[in-house]
């Protein structure tokens, strides 16, 4: 019996960068979970994870990921995807420097 859909949000790594981006609704990038679009439907999800992975010069590694929706917007189910949120963990630099990740 085949798993029913969740919610995903579409992810991957910024190319120069290799900051954790996520793709918005308006098809764009951003690197705030709460600004991504979570997508409810699974034939939906497959054609923005095929938009993302037809951006290289952007986007590498790009993948669903579980979400379910928050109070301020989508919010990760996983805690794989809990810690990529946060930053690189091996010293305090990038999103990990802001007040709120501290």
């Amino acid at each position: 019996m085949a798993r029913a859909f969740t919610p995903k949000v579409v992810t991957a790594n910024d190319l120069l960068e290799g900051d954790v981006i996520y793709l918005t609704a308006a098809g764009g990038w951003t690197r705030v979970l709460e600004e991504a679009e979570l997508i409810v439907d699974e034939a939906e999800a497959q054609l923005r994870l095929l938009e993302a992975q037809s951006q290289p010069q952007v986007a590498v590694g790009a993948y669903l990921a579980d979400a379910q929706a928050g109070e301020t917007g989508p919010e990760p189910t996983h805690f794989r995807e809990a810690f990529r949120r946060t930053g690189p963990s091996n010293y305090r630099h990038g999103k990990q420097e802001a007040a709120a990740n501290v």
